[in-house]
């Protein structure tokens, strides 16, 4: 049976489920946005004048550019750069999240054990760290059966300093991810016969991903700009060489801009890296959306 209104409808001249924009013969114009348009007008124009005034800067030497943009020199330090990041990761990580479960302990002594290291780090700057262990020989002059000098590298002593800072901003980020999955989850898993352990290693860290990658992400690439400071202790990086060379032909500038863009391919590829793992995370229904 045809109610009236859908009859009145269409005798009207359009269809009963017609939206207050289709009517016949009009023509939805979009709305103006005219501050829009000039602010990102002047944002692109004030790019454009920063780019081409350090270009056209008489002061920079281009050749000197082109010449160690791919320098042997230059190449072993973005190398070191990559292995100072990549291990100083995967100490941050594992370290992290011990420090997270101990946070989450019904231990008091656990939590305060791990609450006063994460204290501790976060809360003196990563140069002062590195400078500490760069130095260590000042205070101890041998661990154990071994002389601390040959033992602590500034390679050695770069890769530790990075790593126990890393794992204090991991532990936070872990345990943020731990703390938001259910606890009802944890209670499950402990009803079925799940030893702790295995409960947080097969039931809570997988659903706490979908928290812990996308902060993982921007730690690391925080972390490879970070690596620029163990240029204090001479760590080998790719500062360090760009400094090395700048010290000896004094073009200073040009190879800072030499490290700047190879920066930007870390980063940049990190987070091309990054974008991919949170899809195929949300798309198997683990990330961040849930698999919706």
């Amino acid at each position: 049976m045809t109610g009236r209104g859908d009859r009145g409808a269409s005798e009207a001249g359009g269809p009963a489920g017609a939206g207050p924009h289709q009517h016949a013969g009009q023509r939805v114009v979009p709305l103006r946005r005219p501050g829009l348009w000039i602010t990102s007008a002047v944002v692109a124009a004030f790019v454009a004048w920063v780019a081409a005034s350090i270009w056209r800067n008489p002061n920079i030497v281009h050749p000197v550019i082109a010449q160690y943009q791919f320098a042997s020199a230059i190449l072993q330090g973005l190398r070191t750069t990559v292995v100072l990041a990549v291990l100083a990761a995967l100490i941050g990580l594992t370290l992290g999240i011990v420090l997270a479960i101990m946070r989450l302990s019904s231990s008091p002594v656990l939590r305060w054990g791990s609450g006063l290291y994460t204290w501790l780090v976060r809360g003196t700057p990563l140069l002062v760290q590195i400078l500490i262990w760069g130095n260590l020989a000042l205070l101890f002059s041998r661990i154990g059966p071994f002389d601390t000098n040959a033992l602590m590298t500034p390679f050695v002593a770069s890769v530790v300093a990075l790593g126990l800072n890393e794992a204090a901003y991991m532990a936070e980020v872990v345990r943020a991810g731990i703390v938001s999955v259910d606890r009802g989850q944890y209670e499950a898993s402990i009803a079925l016969g799940m030893s702790r352990a295995l409960a947080m290693r097969r039931i809570i860290l997988p659903q706490a991903l979908r928290v812990i990658i996308p902060p993982t992400g921007n730690q690391f690439i925080s972390l490879l700009k970070a690596t620029s400071l163990v240029s204090v202790i001479a760590g080998g990086d790719l500062l360090t060489a760009a400094q090395n060379i700048s010290s000896a032909n004094l073009h200073t500038i040009e190879l800072m801009l030499v490290a700047t863009f190879w920066y930007l391919v870390l980063t940049t590829i990190t987070s091309v890296g990054q974008y991919f793992i949170e899809r195929r995370l949300a798309r198997s229904g683990t990330g961040l959306h849930g698999g919706r």
